[in-house]
């Protein structure tokens, strides 16, 4: 691809649009639980997706599993407790640390003070993800399965 000065073809700035994303007014879903901001959705990325978590003081990820992804997490603020496993085995985390969820692996985050936890995550799918191809899709899967409300997760910030 030739990226000379004054291009300005539509096909370009698509194809420089899918390889850097902004972190500003991103598409924000409030679950009761945390919030995702999302940075690259699932239908944007061939295997992968890309959000930032919040967990605000007091408040947990609920315990679930992820059937068809790998997750990377991030640590940037708060720190926390991080549940694995059916026996809900606890490690503590902190900013600074990657934490791996493998597939299929039950897992949650809470908070153990009175800073709300931010950590990047990264989901990485095996192949397209074919069930849910867009992040709004796998927001109403979660939804329905939790008994919230979508309209009220779903807000534009």
């Amino acid at each position: 691809m030739n990226l000379n000065k004054g291009d300005s073809s539509n096909s370009l700035k698509k194809q420089v649009s899918q390889i850097v994303f902004e972190t500003t007014n991103l598409y924000r879903y409030e679950f009761p639980t945390h919030i995702n901001d999302i940075i690259v959705d699932r239908a944007q990325s061939s295997n992968s997706e890309v959000f930032m978590v919040y967990v605000e003081p007091e408040k947990s990820v609920h315990h679930h599993k992820h059937d068809d992804t790998e997750q990377i997490f991030y640590m940037i603020n708060g720190t926390g407790i991080l549940s694995i496993g059916e026996n809900k085995e606890e490690h503590k985390i902190k900013p600074g640390d990657v934490i791996r969820i493998p597939v299929k692996v039950l897992h949650s985050i809470r908070t153990d003070s009175e800073v709300t936890i931010q950590y990047l995550c990264v989901d990485c799918f095996g192949a397209e993800p074919r069930l849910e191809p867009t992040w709004d899709e796998h927001v109403h899967v979660v939804c329905k399965e939790k008994g919230w409300d979508y309209d009220k997760v779903v807000s534009n910030t």
